[in-house]
């Protein structure tokens, strides 16, 4: 079968490599390996990496362009009912939320680094098609029992065909436009940071 001939290559390939080193380049090899996984894992730990995989707010204020975001939503009245997730991702299937996170999380990561967001932050079409198919999710309820407003996308309000939710509920729940200079007074507790005292030392010497 090919893959069994793919895999006999492979293996014998692997074989003659090792074959082809001495004791201490073999040495040298798996240490290099080993540190070089090391640094990655704790890279991850830096980051913080498994908290992107839960649901936890704190989540995404490990980026301090965030912070005005998190206080805003933890002084509202969605922070007794809903995550940051229950908004800004996907709940139509498992596939497409975790596809979606780590679509839209590595592009903050890249803004973040290259330092080319906004200084007010506001989200793209995706995004916003997403946020406001969640607000129709969550108060299905109220919009088609209650005051009956129907549904539409979002991209038939951008049309004019209609409103999205924040056309009126403007301030739900990051009270309006929020810069990283515009909220100084809503303060909450930060989560940690997980860099080492050693690490911000060196970093403060730059």
């Amino acid at each position: 079968m090919p893959i069994r001939n793919l895999w006999c290559r492979l293996k014998n390939a692997v074989a003659s490599f090792s074959n082809s080193l001495s004791y201490l380049q073999k040495v040298l090899l798996i240490g290099g390996c080993g540190l070089v996984a090391g640094m990655l894992l704790y890279f991850a730990y830096l980051l913080r990496m498994p908290d992107y995989l839960g649901n936890a707010p704190e989540a995404c204020v490990n980026c301090h362009v965030m912070t005005p975001y998190y206080a805003t939503w933890m002084h509202s009245s969605h922070a007794r009912d809903a995550t940051c997730n229950d908004c800004h991702v996907p709940h139509n299937n498992f596939v497409n939320k975790y596809y979606f996170k780590a679509k839209d999380g590595m592009g903050h990561v890249y803004m973040f680094l290259t330092r080319s967001e906004h200084q007010a932050i506001t989200a793209k079409d995706a995004s916003a098609q997403v946020i406001m198919d969640n607000c129709i999710r969550c108060h299905k309820q109220l919009n088609q029992e209650f005051v009956k407003t129907g549904r539409i996308s979002y991209m038939e309000a951008k049309r004019g065909e209609g409103h999205a939710c924040w056309d009126c509920h403007r301030n739900v729940p990051h009270g309006g436009m929020n810069s990283l200079a515009s909220t100084p007074g809503a303060r909450v507790p930060l989560p940690p940071s997980p860099v080492p005292e050693w690490l911000h030392g060196l970093m403060s010497k730059k």
